[in-house]
């Protein structure tokens, strides 16, 4: 096969660059809130709990005997959704105190390895999240086909606030993911640099995370910074100690 032009194969290589960042993007893709369809066929729990309707919720939950609340609490949908995961997709808040207050389990995963913290993480629902955190959910599970955290895929969305909140929460700092990613690491490979993502890693610098740990290919979170240009992510690496 002849080599490929100089423009060409540049051409190709950053068509194959776009199409990895874009098969790493799928952790936060492949969260599926209920569809339309799939809440009018709701019932029970399912049903309350997507409503927010609490009357109805407690009522429910009352009439049933001790034995059978549990499986209940941990009934799943098509994709695997529990009512609380149902709960947190919908902003239900007031449902998911009720819930976990009931017996919920809170660490539950729905078919996509979800639990409730990274559901609302991923929204930047903040509210539910503190919430989730103050009723005894963990922000150190390790979640989603690629084995990463709730706090990874808040990095990657520039969700600064819920960053925050999940490090407060002891969220594993340097925990990798399968595509070796950490969640500094994905703040600037899948950030786009802008405000939030350099609020992100600066949340995360200050809270210890380590800026020595590398990509896959080697690459510190320095080095990937000043490949993508991102000035104001390169001094907070910098003042941070990164080399």
């Amino acid at each position: 096969m002849k080599a490929l032009p100089n423009g060409l194969r540049g051409a190709v290589l950053a068509l194959l660059v776009a199409s990895a960042l874009a098969a790493a993007a799928l952790p936060v893709a492949a969260q599926v809130p209920p569809s339309a369809t799939e809440v009018a066929a709701y019932t029970s729990l399912h049903a309350a709990a997507h409503s927010g309707d609490v009357a109805v919720l407690r009522g429910l939950l009352a009439r049933l005997p001790q034995a059978q609340r549990g499986a209940a609490l941990e009934a799943r949908d098509a994709q695997g959704r529990t009512p609380l995961h149902v709960a947190t997709f919908a902003r239900q808040r007031a449902a998911v105190k009720v819930l976990i207050e009931a017996g919920a389990d809170h660490g539950a995963y729905e078919n996509g390895r979800y639990d409730a913290v990274t559901i609302a993480a991923v929204a930047d629902d903040e509210e539910t999240l503190r919430m989730l955190l103050a009723l005894g959910a963990s922000a150190r599970l390790v979640t989603s086909r690629y084995d990463g955290t709730a706090l990874i895929a808040a990095a990657h969305l520039g969700h600064d606030g819920v960053v925050r909140q999940l490090i407060a929460a002891g969220a594993p700092l340097d925990h990798v993911n399968n595509l070796h990613w950490t969640a500094l690491i994905e703040a600037i490979v899948l950030g786009d640099g802008g405000a939030r993502h350099q609020a992100t890693a600066k949340a995360l610098l200050d809270a210890g995370a380590s800026t020595k740990l590398a990509d896959g290919s080697g690459r510190t979170p320095l080095q990937l910074a000043r490949e993508r240009g991102y000035t104001a992510m390169v001094q907070s690496l910098e003042r941070a100690g990164a080399r």
